[in-house]
């Protein structure tokens, strides 16, 4: 049972039912939650979060209409979001309905505020102007990936877009310190589909009430700037998100804390933590450059190797690795399936994170104030890596191919010169930036006061910036 609340408001939220969508708009659940709202998570049947982690909400499944087939394409991420939109309307239409109807027969005074919804889920624009319920948006990707996603239109204009090997290092003069190969790129059965539903992203994010970001000010103030010269609406940086929430309990996959207990018994600062992250993939080839190049580079590494991370291998990735690989370690390298990723990353062991660069695992890195490896593999994870290796200058990209010889180099620049020096002490300050904007009179904690605020006085059927 929910506990009751002194706002006597209700906020629904409506995650993308991505592992990396779902586990941020849980955080803010939980943020929320604990100023007082009362919380229903509307979620598609497709990854539904396990409610017994969440006691203190409500949980509504929607009947996301795919079929099996539909639910197991996410290799093509871009056409299952475009399916759960198209899918989705007709029964969060119902179920909103439902709900707000109820709440005028419920004579609790308990009353609907809003609907908080995924960016990705552009969808829900038209579903609650329909039954004249504000919309707020949640982007779970940075200010400056999303700056980039604006300017879609024109790079394809310009042909920038779609990407042109033979064009890969030509620089862009629209957008100050990025070559082409850093433009956000998706393998999916249609690139035109890609960009069109980025492009919807951009236009239904900017007719909301407004915007939610898990990230903060202090990294992304330029960004932001640019962003409020053509978004006339509320914007509310409150991040990092776990600062305030721990990470969910809802992951596909069980961490292996055997991780934790391993780092213990290494020096300070002396581990490179791999992960790529819940979806990317790599070829057979990569990996055992990869556990070569860890291998050789003579560093001590934790190694987050998942089932399914080499694409088209129907058996263990182990079987993958030389022979005696696990024993010429002799214990310097650790392996598992799963890691508790802030745990490893807040571990006094841990020096470097070789990271493909999803928002949350850059953040998440920040907020540990380790350096990062950057080897990005699809959309914003691309511009993420752009900005930390050349714009922020916390961490070094892995760029080409995937070489031994290039990364046992890429560590030894980040772990022992002179420029890893100097990226640690840059990611030391952010680290402290962290600390002191989530803090009493930090920048995310006024922005997170500033829309509880907004929530609570603004009237429910307030259709100023959506019509």
């Amino acid at each position: 049972m929910e506990e009751p609340t002194h706002h006597h408001l209700r906020l629904i939220l409506f995650p993308s039912p991505l592992q990396g969508h779902i586990n941020p708009m849980l955080q803010l659940a939980h943020i929320l939650h604990s100023n007082s709202f009362s919380i229903t998570i509307l979620h598609t049947k497709l990854n539904s979060p396990d409610p017994s982690h969440h006691p203190h909400f409500t949980f509504l499944s929607l009947d996301d209409g795919l079929s099996q087939t539909e639910s197991s394409m996410e290799e093509d991420i871009i056409e299952l979001t475009r399916l759960i939109n198209v899918k989705c309307v007709d029964p969060l239409r119902a179920c909103l309905r439902k709900l707000l109807d109820d709440q005028q027969v419920s004579g609790t005074g308990e009353r609907i505020a809003c609907l908080i919804s995924d960016a990705a889920l552009y969808a829900t624009r038209e579903v609650a102007e329909s039954v004249k319920l504000r919309r707020i948006v949640l982007r779970t990707g940075g200010v400056s990936s999303f700056v980039i996603f604006k300017e879609i239109p024109m790079l394809l204009e310009k042909g920038y877009l779609p990407i042109q090997e033979s064009r890969l290092d030509e620089p862009i003069p629209e957008i100050e310190g990025f070559r082409v190969r850093d433009l956000p790129a998706m393998k999916t059965a249609s690139v035109e589909r890609y960009y069109q539903l980025l492009t919807s992203m951009v236009e239904e994010t900017k007719a909301s009430s407004g915007l939610i970001w898990n990230s903060f000010e202090e990294l992304e103030h330029s960004a932001l700037d640019t962003l409020c010269q053509e978004f006339s609406l509320p914007i509310f940086l409150i991040g990092p998100f776990q600062k305030y929430s721990a990470a969910s309990s809802d992951g596909v996959r069980t961490p292996d804390q055997s991780s934790i207990a391993w780092l213990d018994k290494q020096e300070p600062k002396s581990v490179i933590y791999v992960s790529f992250g819940s979806v990317a993939a790599i070829d057979a080839n990569q990996f055992l450059e990869i556990a070569t190049g860890l291998a050789d580079s003579n560093h001590p590494f934790l190694w987050v190797v998942r089932p399914d991370l080499v694409r088209g291998l129907d058996s263990e990735c182990h079987e993958l690795l030389p022979d005696g690989y696990i024993e010429m370690l002799g214990g310097r390298g650790h392996i598992v399936k799963w890691a508790p990723q802030q745990e490893v990353l807040k571990h006094p062991a841990v020096g470097a994170f070789w990271t493909h660069n999803g928002w949350n695992s850059t953040l998440e890195s920040i907020c540990g104030g380790v350096p990062m490896i950057c080897m990005p593999f699809f959309s914003d994870q691309v511009i993420n890596a752009r900005y930390v290796s050349h714009i922020w200058k916390i961490g070094v990209q892995l760029e080409g191919r995937v070489e031994r010889e290039k990364i046992v180099e890429i560590i030894k620049r980040l772990m022992t010169g002179n420029e890893g020096e100097e990226i640690r002490k840059t990611m030391c300050q952010f680290k402290e930036k962290v600390q002191v904007c989530t803090s009493a009179g930090g920048s995310s904690h006024n922005a997170l006061q500033n829309f509880i605020s907004f929530i609570a006085s603004s009237s429910p059927l307030d259709l100023e910036r959506i019509t």
